[in-house]
């Protein structure tokens, strides 16, 4: 498997910001409220980004060649594969975030409460973008020294 191309992270951060700019402005137009991420989301994605650096520590063990470490190789595939996962959607999410936060920044008047949780959605979706990468980066093999 390839490593995640950081342009294909900077693609998925910049369509999902504009959807989530043009979605906010059709919501705004149409006479409805600001869709502003919970704080939940905010919480929930530290967790994953935790969890996925986790995850990938006891394969980092095994591709060390740390003695006495073991895993099999399906679940090292699923990490690697979570972590895959993690990078792409952590990117569509703070790109979301980012746009979300973008259109309220341009707005004259905020709503009460409505800046703190898309910060704070747009810190933990990096978080987790972040994490996926740390992860995949500690599934990665080292070159042998034949």
């Amino acid at each position: 498997m390839k490593r995640t191309n950081p342009i294909h992270i900077v693609l998925l951060l910049i369509v999902s910001a504009a959807a989530a700019w043009l979605i906010e402005m059709a919501l705004v137009s149409s006479g409805r409220p600001v869709a502003v991420p919970p704080v939940t989301l905010a919480i929930a994605l530290a967790v994953i980004a935790v969890a996925v650096v986790l995850a990938a520590l006891p394969v980092r063990r095994v591709a060390q060649r740390k003695p006495g470490a073991r895993v099999d190789p399906i679940t090292a595939t699923r990490v690697v594969l979570l972590a895959k996962a993690a990078s792409n959607t952590g990117a569509i999410l703070a790109g979301g975030a980012l746009g979300i936060l973008a259109f309220l920044l341009t707005r004259p008047v905020l709503g009460v409460g409505s800046l703190g949780p898309a910060v704070l959605a747009a810190v933990a979706a990096v978080a987790v973008l972040v994490g996926g990468l740390i992860a995949e980066n500690m599934c990665r093999i080292p070159p042998d020294d034949d």
